[in-house]
């Protein structure tokens, strides 16, 4: 997948409304791999929206969303789970991790249905963002912001185009989001692929081509 695109796009929760003064909604815009957006927004915006909408969770809009020029309204059951097995990794805000499995096991799931990344490298991951310690412990029994690290090593388990990341950092301090952002962009770099990432205040510092205002 080399480019996705919008074309008019908007929530149906917004079509009576007269003041969007959005970068993003009800315009052209195209994402295309390798490069790097964030999409800065205030609360209610719809940021959480469009990576449903892009993932194909949800299909409450208006306007067109195109895959390398194919309307994505159009797809089956079978080119969804390619989309998200081979294309697409999401990093959801609410970090969607099941709270009875160890850190590690959260990982271990995804990266079993892909065979993507070999074990030293997910370790080494852990090492990296400060969470060796917890590789054995219940996700429940975690802090948001180590949890927060669990889910971006899930994402990149896999092979994608493009990596979508809903407030990333929302949990962590400064420190933690410099090591974190270093560690999606090897990764991305390493895939070739492109990064969307979303902020309602404190963004992820990352070399972005493009900042747009949801």
């Amino acid at each position: 997948m080399n480019n996705i695109q919008l074309v008019n796009t908007l929530p149906n929760v917004f079509q009576n409304r007269m003041d969007i003064g959005s970068d993003i909604w009800q315009k052209d815009i195209t994402f295309e791999k390798g490069k790097t957006y964030l999409l800065e927004a205030n609360s209610g915006t719809g940021k959480s929206s469009l990576c449903s909408y892009i993932y194909g969770y949800r299909r409450d809009y208006q306007g067109q969303i195109l895959f390398d020029g194919e309307d994505i309204s159009q797809y089956t059951i079978a080119q969804w789970t390619s989309v998200r097995k081979k294309h697409i990794s999401l990093l959801w805000q609410e970090l969607r991790l099941f709270p009875e499995l160890t850190a590690l096991e959260n990982v271990q799931i995804k990266n079993k249905l892909t065979g993507m990344q070999k074990k030293k490298q997910i370790l080494e991951w852990f090492d990296i963002l400060g969470i060796t310690d917890k590789l054995d412990v219940k996700i429940g029994q975690m802090s948001l912001g180590q949890q927060q690290r669990v889910a971006l090593i899930r994402s990149l388990c896999q092979p994608f185009d493009f990596l979508f990341v809903d407030e990333p950092i929302s949990h962590l301090d400064d420190t933690n989001s410099e090591i974190m952002g270093r560690v999606m962009m090897a990764e991305a770099k390493k895939q070739g692929a492109g990064i969307v990432a979303t902020s309602i205040g404190k963004h992820i510092e990352l070399p972005y081509d493009q900042v747009f205002n949801l």
